[in-house]
């Protein structure tokens, strides 16, 4: 199994779309759609996302989810106004189909809004990406320490886990599957990081070889 740290795999994703010429969009969309193969075959879906790319991912999975004709609901931690470029045109998407959605910007909102999320056949975990540093803090540490016990699927890497060390940065979210794109984490190798990961599905969403290269 091949792994990436963070940068590498940013690095491969700045090649894939600026010098091969990949949209963005196109890899958002192929990353929500192999995080939807991972769902249970039926059932009520829960979405958790945060206000990066990790969430726009969770938007399509969401979409998806709808479209098939599943009760689903998304919970964004963030303002919706502070959402930009792909991940702004799905959920924009997902709206216009008449998707459910509670935006939350306090700590006690999200806790809130995360445990009403408990009675949900599965959750998917779009908070946090590989990106983080530094101790979790706010809306988003209390939306992961409130988290229900019910089937998690993670998006790329369960949030609040380092993905170059496997740690845990002061807490995160403990999925049943984790959907990685393309690459493993070099974090994932870490014993600690097991109790975190679940099943590790390693997903391709597109991006060449030839972006790695000198990696």
């Amino acid at each position: 199994m091949r792994v990436l740290t963070a940068a590498q795999m940013r690095e491969a994703d700045r090649r894939c779309i600026e010098d091969i010429g990949i949209p963005g969009a196109v890899l958002m969309n192929n990353a929500g759609t192999a995080v939807y193969r991972e769902l249970p075959a039926a059932g009520s879906v829960g979405v958790v996302c945060g206000r990066g790319n990790n969430g726009g991912d969770g938007y399509v999975v969401a979409r998806l989810a709808l479209l098939a004709g599943r009760a689903t609901r998304v919970v964004l931690v963030g303002r919706q106004d502070l959402i930009t470029g792909d991940a702004a045109a799905f959920l924009r998407v997902y709206r216009n189909l008449g998707g459910a959605m509670r935006a939350v910007d306090d700590e006690v909102a999200a806790a809130d809004a995360v445990i009403g999320l408990a009675d949900c056949d599965v959750l998917v975990d779009a908070l946090l990406g590989t990106g983080i540093s530094g101790a979790v803090r706010g809306p988003v540490r209390a939306a992961i320490e409130a988290w229900p016990r019910v089937h998690t699927v993670a998006v790329d890497i369960p949030s609040g886990l380092d993905a170059d060390t496997g740690q845990p940065c002061g807490c995160a979210v403990r999925a049943d599957v984790t959907v990685t794109f393309q690459f493993a984490k070099r974090g994932f190798l870490a014993r600690e990081a097991r109790g975190y990961l679940g099943r590790l599905v390693v997903a391709d969403i597109g991006i060449p070889e030839c972006c790695t290269e000198g990696f």
